[in-house]
């Protein structure tokens, strides 16, 4: 049992490596460490299983097992917290061009105009295990526009661990004076925290919030005061209509809401599709150019 759970260890790690290894070196370090400590782990725990060792008994058994299970609930984390790689056209919109020069940190992405910025930037949390790469593409029309745009690399693809890295945009951008803070799906909800604690700082405050697939995890029409808007899809089977429409309800009541219709809910990037989701009728280029554009329409509002 202690020999095929150390072989399970190495093979999640190395289907991980094999399918997403491009997410996993441009994503946070955090799943990187996480997958190199599960395989010296079991590396080690396996070679020590071939030395002899005396029976054991009693309480020392049951510990035995104890430690099995824990092994192997590890071993299906890690291979759950496998992220859904970019795809094209995302990876082509990570390259530089004439418009948009890009960088990559080991905890963010910047797009940044060539030409300046209008002041206002565009901060964005990715959805659950999503590659951040993924929404390069949906993005880049934002910079074009002359926005700053920084995407976050959260700790093992989870927003929620990645509740400082707003702070961190606003502190390394300092030419940006106020941000639309926006998010994917999970990513969506904890921007509207961040939004909801940032709308009032005087040095730089959230005067927007961008919901793709979203909606916030209670009621922040009392405290929110920064502009809104809800961006989704008639086809999304996770972020479902029916839930989009209740999300009303804990909003602003001047909040704007754009529908796509016939866009699902892994369309909002490009990471191929998703367990869960809905069948999309809208190609993936008509989705992404309809996102992009009400984005747009939204942050220039803001900006004007």
């Amino acid at each position: 049992m202690v020999r095929a759970v150390a072989a399970a260890g190495l093979l999640v790690v190395a289907w991980v490596c094999v399918t997403a290894w491009g997410a996993v070196v441009h994503g946070h370090p955090a799943y990187a460490v996480l997958l190199a400590l599960t395989a010296m782990v079991s590396v080690a725990v396996g070679w020590r299983s071939f030395r002899p060792a005396a029976p054991r008994r009693g309480w020392r058994r049951v510990a035995g097992v104890v430690l099995l299970v824990a092994a192997a609930g590890w071993i299906a984390v890690v291979g759950w917290l496998r992220p859904f790689g970019a795809v094209e056209p995302a990876l082509d919109a990570m390259r530089s061009d004439g418009a948009v020069t890009v960088a990559e940190t080991s905890t963010q992405i910047v797009l940044a105009p060539t030409d300046g910025t209008s002041g206002t930037g565009v901060f964005f949390q990715p959805g659950a295990r999503v590659d951040p790469r993924a929404y390069a593409a949906v993005l880049h029309p934002l910079a074009e526009a002359g926005h700053t745009v920084v995407v976050a690399k959260q700790p093992l693809g989870i927003a929620f661990l990645a509740v400082g890295a707003l702070d961190d945009a606003r502190s390394g951008h300092p030419q940006v004076d106020r941000w639309v803070v926006g998010g994917h799906s999970l990513g969506g909800t904890v921007a509207a925290m961040e939004a909801d604690e940032a709308d009032d700082d005087a040095s730089a405050p959230a005067v927007g919030l961008l919901l793709y697939a979203s909606y916030p995890a209670g009621d922040v029409r009392g405290s929110l005061t920064a502009a809104v808007e809800s961006v989704s899809g008639t086809r999304d089977g996770l972020a479902t209509p029916p839930k989009i429409e209740a999300s009303r309800a804990d909003l602003p009541p001047d909040a704007g809401f754009t529908v796509v219709d016939g866009a699902s809910h892994a369309q909002f990037g490009d990471y191929g599709p998703q367990p869960g989701d809905g069948v999309p009728t809208l190609s993936d280029d008509a989705a992404r150019e309809r996102i992009a554009a009400a984005s747009v329409r939204f942050v220039a509002g803001l900006a004007g």
